[in-house]
């Protein structure tokens, strides 16, 4: 599996961009590998939030701005590719908002994504639940063992 990293928001350092790309490196290893998820490629596109509400409106109807927007292409075996749409402007806010840490938001929003590609949806309250609750589960599994986040 490839996975690429785009920045079209320059609101990361270089040091911050490389540490950001080792930890959801690994987040995305572990959580594929135990959601028995394979596909070819992943991008995480790092925008803002006029971006992202472009996309939010043109693909899904929405005219307001969100933290993440998963697309993905499949075919009969499964996910083949992922784009993973995160704006940086609206983790911040949310950061503030739930009085969390920046990267625990950009991590937590990072796994929520991906599990996504991996086909839970939050459409309801009860898969609001289970989708929350595997968010945990996986960061939770990934800061016992060390893994940089």
């Amino acid at each position: 599996m490839k996975i690429n990293f785009i920045y079209s928001a320059d609101s990361l350092s270089s040091v911050e961009k490389k540490e950001t790309k080792k930890a959801i490196k690994n987040i995305t290893s572990v959580l594929l590998k135990e959601e028995k998820t394979e596909p070819e490629l992943i991008s995480f596109i790092f925008c803002d939030d006029r971006m992202i509400r472009e996309y939010n409106s043109k693909y899904l109807g929405h005219d307001f701005e969100t933290d993440i927007i998963t697309f993905y292409d499949k075919d009969d075996e499964g996910i083949t590719e992922g784009e993973l749409l995160i704006s940086l402007d609206t983790v911040r806010a949310n950061s503030v908002r739930y009085g969390t840490e920046f990267y625990s938001e950009l991590f937590r929003v990072a796994v929520h994504g991906l599990l996504h590609l991996c086909g839970y949806n939050d459409k309801t309250g009860t898969e609001r639940k289970i989708i929350k609750a595997k968010e945990d589960y996986y960061l939770n599994k990934l800061n016992n063992a060390g893994k940089n986040i």
